[in-house]
């Protein structure tokens, strides 16, 4: 691998996209070679703009499609970035962008403004599937294990001195000593159905103090002992940074937001080897490995580009 003049983007994307209109034009800042990944004749040298949203982990899902699809032989543009998720969704679904992750339960939830979740991820991965293609001809491939939702986190240290796994052992817990309920929580998330009032209600935990946080500042109030349970996002690196133990949402309560490409199906229909080169990276990854990737971004302050990098070849994809 040689790493080739890295682009400047960050600037330019933070200002330059919208939904209206992309007008970055940047090839990836890498050399890829094949790994497990071959090259594939009907893509190559075929054109394909991957997208993202602004956060670190959809940035480094953005360059492991870069990364996987130059290895196959596209000519890939990389707007890896876009400021917003619903500026990341519309330039998909305007043909701006032909690649871009998403997640199912925003879909459900936020784009498609359905009012209730469905439990079960297989099932919610069906419904946005099927309603996308639908009514915006957006196709939807297979999802990845990744599973970016809510959750409860504690200390690992305070998780083992009371032999805390899931949401259960934590109402369990609390039943009987409710002093030990301190939990921090963003504004939203407090007020919310989908949010404490409904998962309270869901498990019967008693909440004697709630301490209300910006949501980056959560994790080192868990992490400090401001409060003794904080709600995270289940793949944030801070969780591994810092040391917490996320607690297994054992009755589903919280919706489910498998990681999966989207891509318009007029293009896949024109490209359908994209499927078979995209689907195997997610696959390979869980929440535990996002949990490690996003760390080495946001707490030891690694480029997401190379971090994706890294792990592809660490997973045989390329070399």
């Amino acid at each position: 691998m040689r790493k080739l003049l890295v682009t400047v983007m960050a600037a330019v994307l933070g200002t330059s996209l919208t939904a209206c209109g992309l007008n970055v034009n940047a090839a990836l800042p890498y050399d890829v070679k094949p790994g497990s990944i071959r090259p594939v004749p009907s893509l190559e040298g075929v054109p394909v703009t991957v997208g993202s949203k602004d956060f670190t982990e959809n940035i480094i899902l953005g360059y492991m499609a870069e990364l996987a699809l130059s290895a196959a032989g596209a000519k890939v543009t990389d707007l890896t970035n876009i400021n917003g998720s619903n500026s990341a969704r519309q330039a998909l679904v305007a043909g701006q962008t032909d690649v871009s992750w998403d997640y199912t339960g925003t879909a459900w939830l936020s784009y498609f403004g359905h009012d209730k979740p469905i439990p079960e991820e297989h099932a919610q991965f069906d419904a946005v599937r099927n309603e996308d293609l639908k009514e915006n001809g957006v196709d939807w491939l297979d999802y990845s294990p990744v599973n970016d939702t809510y959750a409860f986190a504690t200390t690992q240290a305070y998780a083992q001195a009371h032999n805390l796994r899931s949401n259960s052992d934590m109402t369990n817990f609390l039943k009987q000593h409710p002093e030990e309920a301190v939990f921090c929580l963003e504004t939203e998330f407090s007020s919310r159905q989908d949010g404490f009032p409904g998962v309270q209600k869901e498990y019967g935990f008693p909440a004697t103090t709630v301490k209300t946080f910006g949501t980056g500042a959560i994790y080192a109030a868990v992490a400090n002992g401001t409060c003794n349970f904080g709600e995270v996002f289940t793949t944030d690196g801070r969780i591994g940074g810092l040391h917490l133990r996320v607690l297994n949402d054992d009755k589903q309560f919280f919706p489910q937001y498998n990681a999966s490409v989207m891509v318009k199906k007029a293009f896949l229909d024109q490209h359908p080897a994209l499927a078979d080169v995209l689907v195997p990276v997610g696959k390979a990854l869980d929440n535990d490995q996002m949990v490690e990737l996003c760390k080495q971004v946001d707490v030891d302050g690694k480029d997401a580009g190379e971090v994706a990098r890294d792990w592809m070849i660490s997973k045989g994809f390329i070399s």
